[in-house]
């Protein structure tokens, strides 16, 4: 018989393992937050916030279409801090690997101005543009490194396999072989692996040579590749191969280019949506993405603090064209600097987008040249024995 004032506890069934939080959280710690994921994100923001809708409600219907799992778990934090009574910017800034300074910068001055959604536009105007000249940079790229590695198995494949066919030929024919096929030759069996030449009499000394030579090249290649490495993480390291970078002669001026635009671009918007102009060149600075500049932005940002003009800290460094310091002279002349920076902004972008066109127009009769090269001199060591053959029959 039960008793009926007896009370029975029911205990809270343990959680056990959920693969699919599991599977979340991994997704969400291998992906990145890209540019456009931003610029997405903050278009849509700006639509809704504009039309009226609140911001808890912004946040809510962003945060579930989502698609990036990073950027989604951030904007549930973000949310719950907003609902806790938060601001938007401090809630983004305890994310920066999906909010970067700039973008908080920017969020907090919309928030204070009361002009979040202007803001956002124009965060997404410029990572828009940004975006844009990432994707330029890396398609101008992406051709010479296809056809240079496409070329560079071809070379592989010609002087490990097809050469080393003409060996037993030459053999028999007994021709002396000309410096450059016994070059070949050497190269081809450096390449062929435990594969050894007919001639060799002693294979296990040629084997532990050519161990010997294969381990001190790549040896050679790591060691110089982690020097150059450890000496660019070093201020003055990074600040002279940077340097070397901007008068490199094909992709110097591109660098150059690149680096202002983004810099008009960033500064201008920055300093248009109200953010200090101290401030903003300590933003600029973190994203100028080259030591030189960031150098000069570094003493740029001094010269304000004395009274300077930007202009004129930039044309005593001599990073920038003079075209762009003209206009940021005139700019701060007039009093629209903000203004003029967005003009020389859009103008160096299309720089870029013509340099980038004409490097391309460039590469692509240069890379013919270095994959026929390639080929030729393979075909021209097969055929030097031939030759010499052929004068001795005569």
């Amino acid at each position: 018989m039960v008793n009926p004032t007896a009370t029975s506890t029911k205990k809270e069934p343990e959680k056990g393992f959920d693969i699919n939080e599991f599977g979340e959280k991994i997704s969400a710690a291998i992906t990145s937050v890209t540019v456009k994921d931003k610029a997405i994100f903050s278009r849509q923001f700006a639509a809704m916030f504009n039309a009226g809708v609140g911001m808890l409600r912004c946040l809510s219907v962003l945060t579930e279409q989502c698609g990036n799992p990073k950027l989604k778990k951030a904007l549930v934090q973000i949310r719950d801090e907003v609902e806790q009574g938060g601001s938007l910017a401090e809630a983004m800034g305890k994310h920066p690997g999906c909010f970067d300074k700039l973008y908080v910068s920017m969020v907090a001055a919309g928030e204070v101005g009361g002009v979040l959604d202007e803001v956002l536009n124009r965060l997404a105007i410029l990572l828009e543009k940004s975006a844009k000249l990432q994707n330029e940079l890396k398609s101008a790229m992406s051709y010479p490194q296809t056809v240079g590695g496409i070329a560079v198995i071809i070379f592989l494949g010609m002087t490990i396999f097809l050469l080393p066919t003409f060996t037993g030929i030459f053999d028999q024919l007994d021709a002396q072989l000309p410096a450059f096929t016994q070059m070949m030759m050497n190269v081809s069996f450096f390449l062929r692996g435990p594969t050894l030449p007919a001639d060799v009499p002693d294979a296990e000394s040629w084997l532990e040579e050519r161990n010997y030579y294969i381990i001190m090249f790549v040896g050679v290649l790591i060691g110089i590749a982690v020097a150059i490495q450890a000496y660019y993480k070093t201020p003055a390291g990074r600040f002279q191969i940077d340097g070397l970078i901007l008068k490199a002669p094909i992709f110097g001026e591109l660098v150059e280019k690149s680096a202002v635009a983004s810099f008009c671009n960033v500064f201008g918007t920055l300093t248009r949506s109200g953010v200090p102009i101290l401030n903003a060149m300590e933003i600029v600075r973190d994203t100028a993405g080259n030591e030189v500049i960031a150098d000069a932005i570094d003493y740029a940002k001094d010269q304000i603090q004395e009274g300077g003009s930007i202009s004129e800290a930039f044309r005593e460094r001599g990073v920038m064209p003079a075209l762009a310091v003209q206009m940021m002279s005139i700019g701060e002349e007039t009093g629209e600097l903000d203004k003029m920076l967005v003009k020389v902004g859009a103008f160096y972008e299309d720089e870029v987008e013509q340099a980038i066109k004409g490097l391309t127009s460039m590469l692509e009769p240069l890379m013919i040249v270095v994959i026929g090269g390639m080929v030729g001199s393979i075909l021209l060591s097969m055929y030097l024995p031939m030759f010499a053959v052929m004068e001795q029959i005569g």
